[in-house]
């Protein structure tokens, strides 16, 4: 195991970028696109550095006009490589000093710095393997100055802050680069440079005016080096600390750990304290109320209802007056429903529309009122972006809702293609009584037709009845009449009974369709958000080293 995957491994940095990549793809229309392209690109310079190795360790050298950087730089480089004097600003461009130059040439054309002196094979020295950076002034008069310090300051692996008696205080220093990178306390170091035009008696007092504001900007424990680059004052603990972090092998972890905290920091405003809540079965009944009402289900139950019984009466009255319900068409026919035409054991089809109205004004209220309620509920105590993305998610296919229910409908099973086995025997009854009352006609037919033709007459059956003695033909009549119509009142009242059962079948079978197309188009979409900031917040956590 190379030296740089030892240390990427008892860091948990591995953990850490996986938890990167899971941020920047769970990211992806939630983040603020500017966090999300900081994250993005920390992930890809992450990959870059890891892959360079830890071989070489980048270090380097900014500060503000004048607190003498060039001159610390040729210092510790121990000739005159960079460029020193009154005129400002001296430094235009970054330069690069490379000790033990051997496979630092990636590593330089990453960081995009072409100036480069190289100290030759001088393994013995301890700075073997430091490449170290002379940066132009973080305050230049220049712009293109700045933005090369703000890209180096971004990739190198240990920032050294040089400061001087004058302006150590500067906020061009403390305000744009110091504070904000209180997170990268470990790869910083604060070197106090010309202590030597510090009088000896204040030199004690200055530097703890340095360290106190560095405690207020959260860097309390960066370690403040009083250095002289004219004298070499301080100058040995300054390489050794140095030499350490160049032996550690382990500043570039350090750094990008600190980048992700720096991230997580940025990204915690996003989780804040709340926990991820969960869709409450209430609000989910609102929604599937709002909808099932939506989508006309009390109006396919009545026509229901009314078609059944219209069926019922077709099926089981009296034939000489059955016909009459065949004339109009049936509630379930003019609304289009499914099964009002269908022959049975013939299969619903989705495809088919019906002809009911689309929801109503105030039906369409309700149903934004239930989604509204949806992700006021659910987003109870959560920061931004969560409300909005929320909001996206349970109203994204507000527009598709009409369609959507139609369609639920259109395939319910609304059981119209089904008769019961009991028309089948009433009917064969009334049949039955029909041609009893058909007979009794013609009997009674022919004994008129005999008389009327002074024809002998045969001899007349009769029944008693009660005290009555009534002929047969015209108890087959009267018996085949009022039996008929007696048989088919009670049959359209048990069809009233079957109609109400068949209605609230239809209903519930509406509602499970309609629950259905709730939780793809709503609920299901709501809860994957919700399930995706559980997971965002986890990586987020993860960023800081947290499980």
């Amino acid at each position: 195991m190379t030296l740089l995957a030892r240390a990427t491994d008892e860091s948990g940095l591995s953990r850490r970028l996986s938890a990167l990549d899971r941020v920047v793809e769970l990211g992806a229309d939630r983040l603020d696109p500017a966090v999300l392209a900081t994250a993005g690109a920390l992930s890809g310079k992450a990959a870059e550095r890891l892959r360079l190795g830890a071989e070489h360790t980048v270090v380097a050298l900014a500060g503000t006009t004048g607190s003498g950087k060039s001159s610390l730089f040729n210092a510790l480089v121990g000739v005159d490589v960079a460029a020193t004097g009154l005129r400002r600003p001296v430094t235009s461009t970054a330069q690069a000093a490379v000790w033990n130059p051997d496979g630092a040439a990636p590593l330089l054309d990453w960081l995009g710095v072409k100036r480069r002196h190289h100290l030759g094979d001088e393994g013995a020295d301890a700075l073997s393997g430091l490449v170290l950076l002379d940066l132009p002034d973080v305050d230049s008069v220049q712009v293109d100055h700045r933005l090369e310090v703000d890209r180096l300051v971004k990739l190198v692996d240990l920032l050294v802050w040089v400061v001087d008696p004058q302006k150590y205080a500067d906020s061009a220093l403390h305000d744009r680069y110091l504070q904000p990178l209180r997170t990268h306390a470990d790869i910083t170091v604060v070197a106090f440079n010309q202590i030597d035009r510090v009088p000896p008696a204040r030199r004690d007092e200055v530097l703890a005016d340095l360290r106190g504001l560095l405690e207020r900007e959260g860097l309390g424990g960066v370690p403040v080096l009083p250095v002289s680059a004219r004298t070499s004052d301080g100058l040995p603990a300054l390489r050794t600390r140095l030499a350490d972090a160049v032996a550690a092998h382990e500043a570039s972890v350090r750094r990008l750990n600190a980048d992700l905290r720096a991230l997580a920091d940025e990204l915690g405003p996003t989780c804040g304290p709340s926990a991820t809540p969960a869709v409450e079965r209430a609000d989910r009944a609102a929604v599937v109320g709002a909808l099932t009402e939506a989508s006309g289900a009390d109006a396919v139950a009545l026509a229901v209802a009314r078609t059944h019984r219209s069926r019922t009466r077709a099926a089981t009255g009296w034939p000489m007056t059955r016909w009459l319900a065949r004339v109009r068409p049936s509630a379930a026919t003019r609304l289009g429903l499914p099964g009002a035409r269908l022959s049975p054991g013939e299969a619903e089809d989705e495809l088919v529309r019906t002809a009911l109205p689309g929801p109503s004004a105030v039906q369409q209220a309700r149903v934004d009122t239930a989604l509204r309620n949806l992700v006021d509920r659910t987003t109870a105590g959560l920061p931004q972006p969560w409300p909005s993305v929320l909001t996206r998610a349970a109203t994204g296919r507000r527009d598709q809702l009409p369609d959507l229910l139609d369609r639920a409908v259109a395939g319910a099973d609304l059981g119209l293609g089904r008769r019961p086995r009991w028309w089948g025997v009433v009917r064969l009854l009334q049949n039955v009584l029909a041609l009893v009352a058909v007979a009794g006609v013609g009997w009674l037919l022919g004994l008129f037709l005999l008389d009327w033709f002074r024809l002998p007459e045969p001899p007349l059956p009769d029944v008693d009845v009660w005290e009555w003695r009534i002929p047969v033909p015209t108890g087959m009549l009267l018996g085949g009449v009022l039996v008929g119509l007696v048989l088919g009142f009670l049959s359209a009242r048990l069809g009233a009974l079957g109609a109400r059962r068949q209605a609230a079948k239809a209903r519930k079978r509406i509602r499970a369709r309609v629950e259905q197309v709730a939780t793809d188009a709503v609920l299901e979409p709501v809860s994957a958000e919700l399930s995706a900031r559980s997971e965002l917040c986890a990586a987020i956590s993860q960023l800081r080293g947290r499980r």
